[in-house]
């Protein structure tokens, strides 16, 4: 590490600390040159992750879509942001765990997963655009395979 005082790469560590929540490592250093103490900041660097689009094009994954997709399906449902930066987080880690670039399908099907733990009518909503649904049969369709899917709600018993 090169002083930023006198620009001698002769340095040594006085202090290291954790930082932003464990993010980073913060360190104090001196210059064995000039005596200047200053700091560092040491992170992970993130692996890119690429998306393989249908048309085979390639773009960089980008989070803030899946907050775009995810608004738009969760629109005047009683999802707070919030919860909507959640399950983007979610599926970001869900798709980097694959290892490898992802295909839009393989993420559309991420957030479907997410979705369907939330809000059905999110889900139904995402699904339509995701899977392209052409007329009600397909609606119908998706909803029988959402029911089947989900545990039976409990029925009030009155006396």
């Amino acid at each position: 590490m090169k002083c930023p005082f006198c620009a001698v790469d002769d340095d040594k560590v006085v202090d290291s600390r954790l930082a932003d929540d464990g993010g980073a490592i913060r360190r104090r250093r001196e210059c064995a040159a000039c005596g200047q103490r200053y700091t560092t900041f040491e992170r992970i660097e993130e692996v890119s992750l690429a998306v393989v689009k249908r048309s085979g094009d390639r773009e960089p994954f980008d989070r803030e879509k899946i907050v775009q997709g995810l608004r738009s399906a969760l629109k005047n449902r009683p999802i707070d942001d919030a919860a909507v930066a959640a399950i983007a987080l979610a599926v970001d880690e869900a798709v980097r765990e694959f290892g490898r670039d992802v295909t839009s399908e393989e993420v559309g099907l991420v957030v479907l997963d997410q979705l369907r733990q939330v809000d059905d009518v999110a889900f139904i909503r995402f699904a339509s655009v995701y899977k392209g649904f052409d007329n009600a049969a397909d609606f119908a369709a998706e909803l029988r395979e959402l029911v089947k899917s989900t545990a039976p709600k409990s029925k009030l018993v009155s006396n």
